[in-house]
């Protein structure tokens, strides 16, 4: 299994009304086929009524495993259905790398 679908297994634990989970490690300095950066959007009720940094909390919890090893970095996306309505259904892109040590 890719460390892409453990994450999703492991997010599907918040019953999310939506949840992409992207790869962008190939938007940085690793080597092909890695698997270290990723960008996830949930939208769950769970997030109903949690700050920003409470809603970040649960979804360090659930991937402390792969936080604590091969993932160096990780945008969250975290929304309320309601928000996610707001929203337009979009969450922001991600920005260029910088190169790193480069």
């Amino acid at each position: 299994m890719t460390l892409q679908a453990q994450i999703e297994q492991k997010l599907a634990a918040l019953a999310p009304d939506v949840l992409q989970v992207e790869n962008e490690s190939h938007m940085h300095n690793v080597p092909a086929n890695s698997e270290t950066h990723f960008k996830v959007t949930l939208v769950s009720d769970t997030f109903d009524g949690l700050m920003p940094v409470k809603r970040h909390q649960k979804i360090y919890a659930l991937l402390a495993d792969e936080l604590s090893g091969p993932v160096h970095a990780l945008a969250l996306h975290l929304y309320t259905p309601h928000e996610w309505e707001m929203r337009g259904g979009q969450r922001p892109d991600s920005p260029n790398c910088r190169g790193g040590g480069q």
